[in-house]
């Protein structure tokens, strides 16, 4: 066959009705066993898969949900994704991720292509520096839409964020109290409400509890970053005993930028992540972090779409998920007299 099979030619080999043979494969009807056996024999030997876009349109059903994210490579990200997905496509939902890399421009064709193309709803990550038309965008296509991280119109949106200040003081009184008084901020290098928040709870704290001017130090959230920055940190403030991350990437960064300089988290400096991706648990040292499960977060952006779905017409939902201290190897209380 030179040309795309159709449906038509899979109920002509399995010699039944073009209605049946939609039944059949939409699962649909009070089909015969044989008859459908015969039916899912022909479209596999016809390689016949179903268009579901196509049967979305004529149902008015779609079952797609886009999902606009920022830096997808990291490994927080596709944590939660796989919560997400697994989820919605257990529910029947094709889950389709596009990557805006923070950048406004690349966002808004993102959003005005899955508006295009009728997704059912939307799981999105607003970036720096969103255009107010994006909003309006939303708003006027009444995509049912949830936010995640980064809360940007609360009358519109349901959204699911995280208690970003509670748990970078907790992070920081865990270090005070075990110790230490250089406290530094490694990590992120743009002002989004998620490192705004974050950096809050670590200044606040440091100045409540001692009294120490903060030390806040850029990188990019990655591994690399923070394994070259972690050293320029130490030549700039020698005296720094322990650091409070942005993120689990730039502390497994850290960790290896420490062991290059001949030096050991949790004895030489302590070191708490935020997040808890896999990776944190296998790091050497393993990592102290806020966890924040990201997997389990993925599956509560899906359930929280769904509701919408669901119930168009309910309440809008604000969640705000508090992250819990894991303590492992990489901080560790401060050696009395050290």
């Amino acid at each position: 066959m030179n040309r795309k099979p159709k449906l038509s030619d899979v109920a002509e080999l399995a010699g039944v009705s073009v209605s049946t043979a939609s039944q059949v494969m939409r699962g649909a009807g009070r089909i015969s066993d044989d008859t459908a056996a015969r039916v899912r024999k022909a479209a596999d030997k016809l390689r016949y898969v179903v268009n579901e876009r196509a049967a979305s349109m004529r149902s008015g059903n779609n079952r797609e949900i886009g999902f606009v994210i920022n830096q997808i490579a990291n490994p927080f990200n596709a944590e939660v994704i796989s919560g997400v997905s697994d989820l919605l496509e257990d529910k029947g939902y094709l889950v389709s991720v596009l990557d805006a890399r923070d950048d406004p421009v690349r966002q808004h064709q993102h959003l005005a292509s899955f508006i295009r193309s009728g997704r059912a709803g939307l799981l999105w990550v607003p970036a720096f520096g969103t255009r107010e038309d994006d909003l309006e965008l939303l708003k006027s296509h009444r995509v049912p839409t949830v936010t995640f991280l980064r809360k940007i119109d609360a009358r519109a949106f349901d959204h699911i964020g995280v208690a970003n200040e509670d748990a970078t003081a907790t992070a920081t009184r865990y270090l005070v109290d075990a110790g230490h008084k250089e406290i530094a901020y490694l990590g992120g290098t743009t002002m989004t409400v998620v490192r705004s928040a974050r950096i809050a709870g670590y200044k606040k704290t440091l100045q409540q509890l001692i009294d120490r001017d903060p030390i806040v130090w850029d990188c990019d959230d990655n591994k690399l970053a923070g394994l070259e920055q972690i050293k320029a940190l130490r030549n700039a403030h020698p005296g720094v005993t322990a650091v409070v991350c942005n993120g689990d990437m730039v502390a497994l960064g850290a960790l290896l930028g420490l062991q290059r300089m001949g030096l050991e988290a949790g004895k030489d400096l302590a070191v708490v992540g935020f997040d808890d991706i896999q990776d944190a648990a296998a790091a050497t040292p393993a990592l102290t972090t806020m966890s924040i499960c990201p997997y389990k977060l993925g599956q509560r952006l899906a359930q929280t779409l769904l509701r919408r779905l669901e119930f168009p017409e309910s309440p809008i939902e604000m969640i705000e998920v508090s992250a819990q201290l894991i303590e492992r190897d990489s901080a560790k209380p401060k050696p009395c007299g050290a």
